[in-house]
């Protein structure tokens, strides 16, 4: 599923450490009925939850260069990344230079004939790096999943060159060249692998919430093979006149295999439970609060009703019983798609600061430790309209939110 997060009732759901986490940034959950704004209405709609770019892909995607050998390989477009705030760092990998001296064959004086000198060229393959990446588990809005990635990851082709000692025919000496030709190895890929943001869906009319789960995901494995060019060696050879060619060797080179290992993010999921009036979710290292708007405030009003001091204390009391010390304490406001986008962004902005001030002056929690964020319409936990493209009033009022969020 992939619409945004829904809900009210108390209960608790699973939620991973990363998408705790996102909860400090994106907010989520359920909200009660009546329209919210003061301007003319234009048709309702509904805002899909946005996919994740992945974090570090900077640093295998973008033009390309080529490689030694000759193949094209990625080249990093930004700043290899040395900490990945929403996924995991993927260690820079290095691969060693190559080299090998020129080999010098002196001239010769064989039967009045001048045999001149010759090098043999050397090798020089420089050293590579295969830059650092992040895998990303993105932010998402609470009842949600966010949607994980992982980068691809390129190895270069590398080649090793042909060499040959050449032959000699002077003096009543004949020796064919020596050769040994170039070795190589193909550039080796791991495509990137994602999958998206997954969100449970409150059903029409309040009833159990499924429980939802975003996959496992993997990166293979890869490995760029060892190659050597063999070690060649022309005998050495004498003539009648005992004048004599001595022997000429060029080492074996050999280039190291190259291995980049498996990456994987693993799978997580949401428990399901029973729409109430609010809603609690708690598991994998956070712990959020979904409460309706039409609980806490008055139409188009950020004044906090009197009657939902209750509520707000509560909830208070758990985060202090369960959050991490000194953990910030996240709180995002969402409208529903009714009305003008810039006077909902306003709006929500305005209810998130307002519950953040009571809970700050109410609540007990120190402020320095509260956030207040507005999300507007763009995370909407129901559809504003029915299939039909029809207002739908009992989706807007579960997209009509406030979550206070933190981590445990």
């Amino acid at each position: 599923m992939t619409t945004a997060f829904r809900g009210s009732g108390v209960r608790t759901a699973l939620l991973t450490p990363l998408v705790a986490l996102a909860l400090a940034s994106c907010g989520a959950t359920a909200t009660g009925g009546g329209d919210e704004r003061r301007s003319a209405d234009p048709p309702a709609r509904t805002t899909a939850p946005a996919t994740a770019t992945p974090q570090g892909a900077t640093a295998t995607t973008g033009g390309s260069a080529a490689a030694p050998g000759g193949s094209a390989v990625p080249v990093p477009t930004g700043p290899e990344p040395a900490s990945c705030p929403n996924g995991t760092l993927i260690p820079a990998v290095e691969v060693p230079a190559v080299h090998a001296d020129p080999v010098v064959v002196p001239a010769a004086e064989i039967g009045g004939e001048t045999i001149p000198a010759v090098t043999i060229p050397g090798v020089d393959i420089p050293a590579t790096r295969i830059p650092a990446q992040c895998t990303q588990v993105a932010p998402a809005p609470g009842g949600c999943l966010g949607a994980a990635s992982i980068p691809p990851v390129s190895i270069p082709a590398v080649e090793i060159p042909p060499v040959e000692i050449p032959g000699v025919d002077a003096g009543g000496i004949k020796l064919d060249p020596v050769r040994a030709e170039g070795v190589r190895a193909q550039a080796v890929h791991a495509q990137g692998v994602s999958v998206p943001e997954v969100c449970q869906v409150v059903p029409e009319g309040g009833g159990r919430v499924p429980y939802v789960r975003r996959d496992y995901i993997r990166r293979d494995y890869i490995r760029r093979d060892y190659i050597r060019r063999d070690y060649i060696r022309r005998p050495p050879a004498c003539n009648e006149r005992r004048e004599c060619i001595p022997a000429v060797s060029v080492p074996a080179v050999s280039v190291p295999a190259v291995s980049i290992p498996a990456v994987s993010i693993p799978a997580a999921s949401l428990s399901a439970y029973q729409v109430g009036e609010s809603e609690a979710f708690e598991g994998g290292g956070s712990i959020a609060f979904a409460v309706k708007a039409d609980v806490l405030f008055d139409f188009d009003s950020a004044a906090i009703k009197p009657e939902a001091a209750a509520e707000l204390r509560r909830i208070a009391r758990r985060i202090t019983e369960k959050a991490a010390s000194g953990a910030t304490v996240q709180v995002d406001g969402h409208t529903d798609a009714r009305g003008d986008d810039a006077h909902n962004q306003t709006l929500s902005e305005r209810r998130a600061r307002a519950v953040a001030d009571w809970l700050a002056t109410e609540g007990g929690i120190p402020r320095p430790r509260l956030r207040a964020r507005g999300y507007g319409e763009s995370k909407p936990a129901a559809p504003n309209t029915k299939a039909d493209g029809s207002d739908d009033p009992a989706g807007r009022a579960k997209n009509r939110r406030v979550v206070i969020s933190t981590t445990t």
